[in-house]
């Protein structure tokens, strides 16, 4: 079988495919409609988000029998046209749920410490204690929206802390040891901290919007390491703004390019450029599931599906 390669990804993935006897070619250059042109050659793609994988890609794909994408979400890849198709689509969430579960964690921690703030006061000659006064995690309610890889690894960071997890999923049965799993309502009802774990979808476009802060019983911390759109920053904004919304930490962004490699700043809203000025938001460049250690173990969960299924 030959696979075409669209994105770079850790080596073991070309070195142990080859091993098992697959014929891999690179191309991380051509635009999508170039590689259009010569994907009928291939049996599998493996990549990450460099272009959408849409209806026109997969019908120019005559020989193409999977495609893998080293990472969780696959908005980007029309995966029911190729699941009528006769292709199989591969992601490895579970390569990096633990660095999400981390990184969230990592936020969260900043924002009740303000970390950051302070860290930047005392670069500026500034000591300032009592305006840095932290807040501690214990007894607080954190509500994971979202059930799957990714919130199931949060949870599990926060055992230890002494705080009370709920979760809320659109499947049923979902709650384990370490979250109890409610209905949306009541986490509206109790949650202090609020974290978005769910993939892009039509449902969740958008989904913390202003009625969403609103219909909240009190003012909540938010993170959001799962999709910038998701969230939509003007409401976020002016929640912010209001104390509706206590402070943020945000690994992704609304704005974001579709291939997560950044966005152009003197191009972005002026909602956007209001965040950045504000203290009680924490930002990092979508990098929550981008470690060392994640990077190889993504790349060792495609090899092992891909080995798994056409081996």
């Amino acid at each position: 079988m030959k696979i075409l390669h669209l994105d770079k990804n850790h080596p073991l993935l070309i070195a142990q495919l080859s091993k098992a006897g697959f014929e891999n070619d690179e191309n991380y250059v051509w635009d999508k409609e170039a590689i259009e042109k010569i994907i009928h050659n291939y049996n599998g793609i493996v990549m990450r988000s460099r272009f959408p994988i849409d209806k026109e890609f997969i019908d120019t794909a005559t020989q193409l029998k999977f495609i893998a994408r080293v990472g969780a979400g696959l908005e980007s890849i029309d995966t029911v046209y190729a699941s009528e198709k006769g292709i199989k689509v591969f992601s490895s969430p579970e390569g990096n749920r633990n660095a999400v579960g981390e990184h969230t964690l990592g936020l969260l921690l900043s924002l009740f410490n303000k970390i950051n703030k302070a860290d930047l006061e005392i670069r500026s000659g500034k000591w300032n204690r009592e305006s840095n006064r932290g807040l501690e995690l214990e007894g607080k309610t954190v509500g994971i929206i979202g059930y799957g890889n990714m919130g199931k690894a949060f949870a599990k960071k926060l055992r230890g802390f002494d705080c009370n997890v709920l979760c809320y999923d659109i499947l049923e049965n979902v709650g384990n040891e370490d979250a109890r799993q409610v209905s949306l309502e009541t986490l509206k009802e109790e949650a202090d901290i609020v974290s978005l774990h769910t993939p892009w979808t039509p449902l969740t476009n958008k989904m913390v919007n202003e009625d969403f802060i609103l219909s909240f019983k009190k003012s909540f911390w938010l993170l959001n390491t799962a999709r910038g759109k998701s969230v939509a920053t003007k409401d976020l904004i002016k929640a912010l703004k209001r104390k509706l919304i206590l402070g943020a930490g945000l690994d992704v962004l609304e704005f974001e390019k579709s291939s997560f490699e950044g966005f152009n700043k003197s191009e972005t809203p002026k909602d956007l450029q209001d965040l950045f000025q504000m203290s009680n938001v924490v930002m990092t460049p979508h990098v929550a599931g981008w470690t060392v250690e994640s990077k190889e173990k993504l790349a060792q969960s495609i090899v092992d599906k891909i080995v798994a299924n056409f081996k």
